[in-house]
Parts: C-alpha cells; structure tokens; sequence
C-alpha cells in the first residue's frame, strides 16, 4: 500500500523551550530535524506549523483541574505545594519551566490536527509528539501531556480501527492505562527490560500486547520482532489508521537506555509498517542524544514522504549536526561519522534465546 501524502507537523516552540539545564530535555531534537529537513530540502509543500490545542480539545483525556493547573504554572511560574504535589508538577522528573503549558499543547495541537488531516488516507509525522507517559490528571515521566492517547481518541471518534506501535525504550505506561480494554484499538509495545517505569512485563492481556527486550538488543533482533510479532498483528487486527510511537531513546548512543539499535532498525519498521493501514500517524517520543535523535527522526521523515538521503551530507546539513551540543553533563561529542551522514552502520548481532523465549511467551494470534 502507497500512502497517498505526506504532511510533516513542525514548530519553532522547541527550538525556544527547554526543560532546564539539569533535565535530559535541555537537548534539542524537533528543531534539528526541522533544520536537517531545510538544509536538505526535504520539506517543500510538506510542512505545517502545529496549532496550539485548545484546553477543551485537551479535557476529552486529560481532566480540567489538571490543565488549569499547567496554565496556571505557565503564568505564575509556580504552584501551590499541594497542586504539585497532586498533580506531579515541579521535582527532577516534570519541572516547571516557561513552556510548561505551552509546548506540550502544541505537541498535542499537531497530532490533533493529524487526526484531521488523516479523515483522508494519507501520512503525518509530528516529531514533537509521542509524549506517551502522560496520565489524566498528572504529569509523569517528562509527559505533561499524552499525545498518543489524544489522537488515538480522536481517530476512534471518526470511526476507525486503531493500531498503536511503540518503539521507545521505555514502556507506554499512560497510554495503556488510558486504552487498555479499549473497543477497537490494539497497543503493541517493545521496550528493554527492567527499565523505568518498570511496566509491561511480556505478555499479552486484552488489546495489549507488551514485550521486553533485553539490553543489548540488536537490529537483527529487532527484525524477528517486527517480521514475528508487530507484522502479524497488524496484519489480523486490520487497522484503519496506524499511530507509531518511533522514540529514539533505542538507539546504541542513548544515554537513557541499554538498548543497541542503529536507525536502519527505525526506517526498516516504518518501511514496513507504513503498508499496513491506508492512514499512519508518525510520533516522536524518547529519545537524549541530540545527534542520534536528529539523525534518526530525519531519516524517518524522508522515508515515510519518499525522498532519497545522500549518502554524505551536505555541507549546510554537516552544519546543523556540528553545532549540536549536550548542554552540559559532560558527555563526549561524536566521532565524524555521526556529523557526515544520517546513515547508521548496521547493528547486526545474534538472536539471543532470551528474546525467542519473550516471543514465545506471547503465544499465538
């Protein structure tokens, strides 16, 4: 199947709002993609600036009280203690910061118009989003919002079957606590093992399909899971519209995980994904080193519109990875490769007998 368009969601609040210097957050993601999508020429007559979402588009998940206290946050640059402590707002994890109303809704603003914009088959990418910790009424795990539920709820109000693939290292907890049971929607996640937030053991129970990884997972691993477990259920579910969750946080340079993807592992799931349903909507999410995220969400852009990458990049492009930073922390900057070229070697690597016992597991359709 030949998605018939392709529209990518962007916005320049990302290039402007940080979570802070201490947050992994400090880093910038969306605003390199979008500046590796300029350099290349990647984005004539694709683009479109996300709106904002308005509080009342917001309340068909999340409660009142809960965005009038992040509007709240966003004006006085504070809460109450007991608003903080109620709603989760203000320590390590989901600080306050000037955007703390602002960005999220935006992010939630580009998938909401994707909704829209998929009553057509068709593709959208909205990088911003993916924000798949969220919970009704608190923040949580850097989600202040939970993106991938809204759309999902909105895709199912026009009527059509949803699928929901994600492929962040971290499990989906808020978006299966909200969707769990759900008539007509699947939820396929993998994620490591053993890692924040500790949920979705392996297993399947209802629409929830749950598999977890083991550190070091490879892109040969990662290719028995798509061919074994994403693919066939896709295929018997039958989906109207696919929203996938591509957080970077996978890739062998992550900071926040053990995880040993290269981005080829990405683009060969988006790759086969994509003939799935006659609608995908393409989420960002996790996802700590700006190079490998940059370079992978890049990637998926030009794969899913249909544009070819240079093997070496251009100049203008070699610029926009060159003057990426951690932010502080101290990390050490990339070798040449990871600045000539979106291109990831491949992370070939033996199928372990822990991964086919995790497939196992999961039983038949």
């Amino acid at each position: 199947m030949i998605l018939k368009s392709a529209v990518f969601v962007g916005s320049e609040i990302y290039r402007g709002s940080s979570y802070g210097a201490a947050h992994p957050l400090r880093v910038p993601r969306v605003s390199t993609v979008i500046d590796l999508g300029r350099a290349l020429g990647l984005f004539q007559g694709h683009y479109r600036a996300s709106p904002r979402a308005k509080p009342a588009a917001l309340t068909a998940f999340h409660t009142p009280g809960y965005i009038a206290a992040l509007q709240e946050a966003e004006a006085m640059g504070d809460l109450p203690a007991d608003l903080k402590a109620r709603h989760n707002l203000g320590g390590v994890s989901n600080p306050i910061f000037p955007q703390i109303y602002s960005r999220p809704a935006t992010g939630a603003g580009g998938v909401l118009l994707a909704a829209e914009l998929l009553a057509d088959p068709g593709a959208v990418y909205v990088p911003g989003g993916g924000t798949h910790h969220g919970l009704a009424d608190r923040a949580n795990g850097f989600c202040y919002l939970n993106d991938p539920v809204l759309a999902i709820l909105a895709l199912r109000r026009a009527g059509h079957r949803v699928a929901y693939v994600d492929l962040d290292a971290h499990h989906c907890d808020g978006v299966e606590a909200a969707l769990a049971g759900a008539e007509a929607v699947l939820l396929i996640s993998v994620h490591e093992t053993a890692r924040w937030p500790f949920t979705g053991a392996t297993g399947v129970d209802g629409n929830c399909v749950n598999l977890a990884v083991p550190k070091g997972y490879n892109d040969s691993e990662a290719r028995m899971v798509l061919q074994e477990v994403i693919l066939p259920r896709l295929d018997a579910f039958k989906p109207d519209a696919i929203v996938l969750q591509a957080g970077a946080d996978s890739l062998l340079e992550d900071p926040l995980s053990r995880l040993a993807l290269s981005n080829n592992a990405y683009v060969e799931a988006l790759r086969a994904i994509k003939g799935m349903a006659p609608r995908l909507l393409l989420l960002g999410g996790g996802g700590y080193n700006p190079w490998s995220v940059g370079r992978c969400w890049t990637r998926l852009w030009a794969e899913l519109s249909g544009q070819a990458l240079p093997d070496a990049l251009p100049e203008a492009a070699q610029s926009v990875l060159a003057a990426l930073s951690w932010g502080g922390g101290g990390r050490p900057l990339p070798g040449p490769a990871m600045l000539q070229t979106l291109l990831d070697p491949a992370r070939e690597g033996p199928v372990r007998d822990e991964l086919r016992a995790g497939i196992r597991a999961l039983g038949p359709l």
